[in-house]
Formats: structure tokens, C-alpha cells, sequence
């Protein structure tokens, strides 16, 4: 029961799947990190169903990859592009670090983050746009999902918080840190291989350089993580793995 609450919570608070409501307490969060990657296989599926549905309706490879885009936009409900949105904004303040760990917890959205959102999603979808949708493809894209959300929850296990407040600071503060971790990473592992069979390995570089910038950054910048820099690493990781499958689109598979 314990397992399923668990998976329930990560689920409720990374998708807008509709799940089971827990009282969140000790017990059902200390390893709810371990169940984000969870979300990236239903991404992985809402992928597929539009692609399988494209097939069956003859639509284009500007509404394919429209709709690529933005079904794991429709499964998370859009949590990560919101931490996204303000991590852009703080970056563009060139405040000093007090100022921009204000500006993450402002719910206003300002005109860079406007820009970069947009420009983000169209450069998104056009990469998908210039992927083929058969069954390696589809599954490297689900597999990305799964290591993207894998990676982030490694670095809410790892990393330091900015602040003694926030979702991530309370994942990080009651998760069991060494199990969660070591699952994650295990998983983290398994989809990379998962990736490089499938002939994809330079999105495994993509993700796990996004990943030091990430650290990099955060420490310089913000003096460790938060929800929204993890949106912001999940979106660019996303990204550049998506880019790399582009890239090569016609490597081989190994297996």
C-alpha cells in the first residue's frame, strides 16, 4: 500500500494524471523521487498515441511534431515549463542571487520568459517535426523522458537546496536519500542503455552534459538547486536530446 501511495504522490504532484488523493506525510514521500521517471513512461505513451493517430489520419510532419511537442506539455500539465518560465526570468535580471531566488517564487511571468517559452516550443516542434515516427524513434523519445526525469530527481537526491523552503527542499529534506538515489540512478542507467542500443547515443551525452551545466550553474548562481531550476534542467535536457536524436536520425541500431 505504502508503494502504491508512494507512486501516487509523485504521479499527483509531476502529471496532471488523474490519481488516488493520500494525505502526503513520512512515510509516503521519503521515496517519491524515486517514482518522477514513472511520469516519462506515460509521456512516452502520449507520444506514441498521437504519432500512432497521425498515421492513421495522413497528417503532416508540422502537426506530428506539433503534437510531439506538446503531449508531455498535456501529461505534466505544464509544471516544468512554469519553473522554466521563472528560472529564464531570474537569469535575466542580472540581480544579485538574493533577487533572483526572489523572482523564482514570483508567480508573475515577465516578458523574457514570454520569449523564451515560446521560442522553446517552436524549436521544439520543429525537431520533431524532422523525426521519423517508427517504432526506434518512438521509443528513444520515451526513453528520453524517462532519463530527463531520472537525472532530475538524482540531483534533488545530491545536490544542495538554494533555500530551506520549497517542493524540492521537502523531497530532498523527508526522501530516503540513499535508496531514492541509487534508484534513480539505476534507472538513469538503464534508459541510457536503453538509448544506446537503440542507436542513440549521443542523446545520453546531451542529457548528461545538460546535467553538469545544470550543477554548474545552480551552485554559481542560485548556491544550489530548486523546483524551478529543475523544471528549467528537465526542459534544456529534453531539448538537447531531442536535437541529438535529430542529428542522428539515421545511426544504427546496435541490437
Amino acid at each position: 500500500m505504502i508503494v502504491l501511495q508512494t507512486i501516487a504522490v509523485a504521479l499527483s504532484m509531476y502529471s496532471a494524471l488523474p490519481m488516488p488523493q493520500f494525505a502526503w506525510d513520512q512515510r509516503n514521500m521519503r521515496c517519491a523521487m524515486a517514482a518522477f521517471p514513472l511520469v516519462g513512461i506515460f509521456c512516452g505513451i502520449a507520444v506514441w498515441i498521437w504519432a500512432w493517430l497521425c498515421g492513421v489520419l495522413d497528417f503532416g510532419p508540422v502537426l506530428t511534431g506539433a503534437g510531439i511537442a506538446l503531449a508531455p506539455v498535456v501529461v505534466t500539465g505544464g509544471i516544468h515549463l512554469d519553473g522554466f518560465c521563472d528560472t529564464v526570468d531570474a537569469l535575466a535580471s542580472h540581480a544579485d542571487r538574493e533577487r533572483k531566488l526572489e523572482i523564482l517564487k514570483d508567480s508573475h511571468c515577465g516578458a523574457f520568459a514570454v520569449i523564451a517559452t515560446a521560442s522553446y516550443l517552436v524549436f521544439f516542434a520543429a525537431l520533431c517535426s524532422e523525426l521519423p515516427t517508427d517504432n526506434r524513434i518512438l521509443l528513444s523519445l520515451g526513453l528520453c523522458f524517462v532519463l530527463s526525469r531520472a537525472l532530475s530527481g538524482t540531483a534533488v537526491t545530491t545536490f544542495p537546496c538554494a533555500k530551506n523552503s520549497g517542493l524540492v527542499h521537502t523531497f530532498s529534506d523527508m526522501a530516503a536519500k540513499k535508496l531514492s538515489r541509487t534508484i534513480l540512478i539505476l534507472i538513469a542507467a538503464a534508459a541510457s542503455a536503453g538509448l544506446v542500443i537503440l542507436g542513440s547515443f549521443g542523446a545520453v551525452v546531451a542529457a548528461l552534459v545538460m546535467f553538469g551545466i545544470y550543477y554548474a550553474l545552480s551552485m554559481k548562481i542560485f548556491g544550489g538547486i530548486t523546483g524551478d531550476l529543475a523544471g528549467w534542467f528537465l526542459q534544456w535536457a529534453e531539448l538537447l536530446m531531442v536535437f541529438a536524436l535529430v542529428v542522428t536520425r539515421g545511426s544504427e541500431v546496435i541490437l
